[in-house]
């Protein structure tokens, strides 16, 4: 993957397809590949920029703890670098609150914003206790912690019914493994993040986004986000998990791409 230099250190990219620009924005521990299948659904349509935020994949692993402002901040930087001006903005669950904190700090920078299984702050409902125990313990070798974080965060019965999806998203995180260091420095931006007071300051169309089967971001947050956004709209994608882009990149796709052109 090519790189750049933002906000101080090299952040790893890909660009994708042809059209106005997309910036995927990933989760806890994932790099810029978590969102192969989505951008092939989405490319005809989009030029889609995906990156490893810091701390991931080819990015630089500065020491943490991380701040999603901090994160926000190369997200920023990775666009200026890119020559690209405006953007529409995509982020999950810890990427969502990187996005939130993108249009918040830089809104030149986002023409329309997607929020998907994400926290807005400490006045949402927390992750299921469940959730926290499979991203907080890290024992055993990464096959084993794997395995216990794409339980709680797909639908019931996705890893029964698609193997095979399950051990290609395996196979990415074996080929990029993410320190534990740098795993703790974003749990904490993630952990630290508090936008609560200052979402009504997001001025652009956003889109929430939700899997009613989400057990690590519980569904009830999409609605309390999308309050608090002055031009907010809920989507929810029934019988998806926390992973919906994995789970079902087409009908995320579709979802997004309704608002994206709804002009």
């Amino acid at each position: 993957m090519p790189s750049v230099h933002a906000n101080g250190l090299k952040l790893s990219y890909a660009s994708t397809g042809d059209g106005p620009p997309l910036l995927l924005i990933s989760g806890l521990g994932y790099g810029g590949n978590f969102w192969r299948l989505f951008t092939e659904e989405v490319s005809h349509a989009f030029r889609v920029i995906t990156f490893d935020n810091r701390g991931v994949g080819g990015s630089e692993a500065p020491p943490g703890p991380y701040t999603t402002q901090q994160m926000a901040a190369d997200a920023a930087g990775l666009l200026e670098a890119l020559d690209v001006g405006e953007a529409f903005v995509l982020g999950h669950s810890l990427g969502g609150a990187i996005a939130q904190e993108l249009a918040l700090g830089f809104p030149a920078r986002v023409r329309k914003l997607v929020l998907a299984a994400t926290l807005g702050g400490p006045g949402g409902v927390p992750i299921t206790p469940e959730a926290l125990a499979a991203m907080t313990n890290r024992q055993g070798d990464p096959v084993q912690i794997f395995r216990r974080g794409v339980e709680v965060a797909t639908a019931p019965g996705f890893p029964e019914r698609n193997p095979e999806r399950v051990a290609e998203l395996l196979q990415m995180r074996l080929a990029a493994p993410v320190r534990p260091s740098s795993y703790s420095a974003q749990l904490a931006a993630g952990a630290g993040h508090d936008a609560w007071a200052r979402l009504s300051a997001i001025a652009c169309p956003t889109l929430v986004l939700t899997g009613t089967e989400d057990r690590v971001v519980p569904p009830a947050n999409s609605e309390l986000l999308a309050a608090r956004i002055p031009h907010a709209r809920v989507v929810r994608l029934e019988g998806l998990g926390h992973l919906l882009f994995v789970e079902s990149p087409e009908e995320s796709a579709s979802a997004v791409l309704r608002f994206l052109n709804d002009v």
